[in-house]
């Protein structure tokens, strides 16, 4: 049993500190997504080390830095709970009208496009977005396009095509291809019937794994261009999309910090949204940043569409500025601006030999 300890031990906290470690190597990357199973299984191993513990100090030292691990994660995972305090805002007169949005990573190989197609027509959002969608799911989506006449595609067939479609006025529109010519964002002024104006941002970057990306370099680099452009924006915005990333990975935050955006799940919920088909290695990938003029109503996931991702909605709206939504604006620290153009550039040098594999 002592062996057992000291082994589950000694890994759980190596992955635990492997985020530490500031390489944009997958290996270090990925551990950050499983803070929540990691405290999961650290509460109980630390229990067993109390009933285990002697005079041996190596037990001593493996509880001390195991205690500060569960003390550590609790604390980053707590805000994102429930009851993590959260302002209530009461409309205003002038506010906008209540927008629905649902955006859903479909999986660019589940055909079974009818399950989504269903769910928009049940929820009626006015703004829904796809990603992974090929030239398949574009097709199969043309039967709603009469009640969402307005859309911008980008139909790839590399898994990171990207399909946009509103009901309300686009103003204008843009596709962007921040760090490669194959990966791209959708950025839209759109307009409300009640004559509310805003951005909506859809991202979806190359996620770091071992059977993707070698590396972060391409989904910090984009991310933290998006964060760069919005910057400076007046009116609303709403950046979503299956960020391939947590909120509290160092580049999440430092988008956040350099967009000047707040993060919705804050006190609403961790809502893991991958992987669909493991219930205890779901992460939550699919995330949603907003501006203080936008207030969210609701956030919740839907049931599975047959993809990998669970499909997120949103609703808010849109009202005057509040001191107390703009207090959870975070700000860039001495030294990050330049950590995140070193990342942006970096993400711009890097080829992947994943999607375009060199030819013999």
């Amino acid at each position: 049993m002592l062996i057992f300890y000291i082994v589950v031990s000694s890994i759980l906290i190596i992955l635990s500190v492997l985020p530490f470690i500031q390489s944009q190597h997958w290996i270090f990357r990925v551990a950050e997504f499983v803070k929540l199973q990691l405290l999961v299984f650290q509460v109980p191993t630390v229990a067993l080390g109390f009933y285990l513990v002697g005079d041996d100090p190596w037990i001593w030292w493996l509880q001390g830095i195991q205690f500060t691990l569960v003390v550590y994660h609790s604390y980053i995972l707590i805000r994102y709970t429930k009851f993590w305090r959260r302002e209530t805002y009461q409309k205003s007169d002038g506010a906008s009208d209540s927008i629905k949005v649902i955006s859903c990573n479909v999986l660019q190989f589940n055909t079974a496009y009818n399950r989504f197609i269903e769910l928009i027509q049940k929820e009626r959002p006015h703004i829904f977005l796809t990603m992974e969608s090929d030239a398949g799911w574009e097709r199969a989506l043309r039967v709603l396009e009469k009640d969402y006449p307005n859309y911008e595609k980008v139909t790839l067939d590399n898994t990171y095509g990207m399909h946009f479609y509103t009901n309300l006025k686009i103003n204008k529109s843009e596709v962007h291809y921040f760090v490669a010519d194959d990966i791209p964002s959708i950025e839209t002024e759109l307009e409300t019937l009640d004559g509310h104006r805003f951005v909506f941002f859809a991202v979806h970057p190359p996620p770091p794994s071992p059977t993707e990306e070698e590396n972060s370099k391409e989904r910090d680099g984009d991310l933290l261009s998006v964060a760069k452009r919005v910057n400076d924006y007046k009116m609303p915005v709403v950046v979503t999309g299956d960020f391939n990333n947590v909120a509290w990975a160092k580049s999440s935050l430092l988008f956040k910090k350099t967009s000047k955006l707040i993060d919705a799940r804050i006190g609403r919920g961790i809502l893991s949204t991958f992987h669909a088909n493991y219930w205890f290695f779901r992460v939550p990938l699919d995330l949603l940043f907003h501006s203080p003029t936008v207030f969210i109503d609701k956030l919740f996931t839907y049931p599975s569409i047959g993809s990998d991702h669970f499909p997120i909605g949103c609703t808010f709206f849109i009202d005057h500025y509040s001191e107390e939504q703009a207090e959870a604006i975070e700000h860039l620290e001495t030294g990050d601006m330049a950590d995140v153009n070193e990342m942006i550039a970096a993400g711009k040098e890097e080829e992947s030999d994943n999607r375009n594999p060199d030819e013999d």
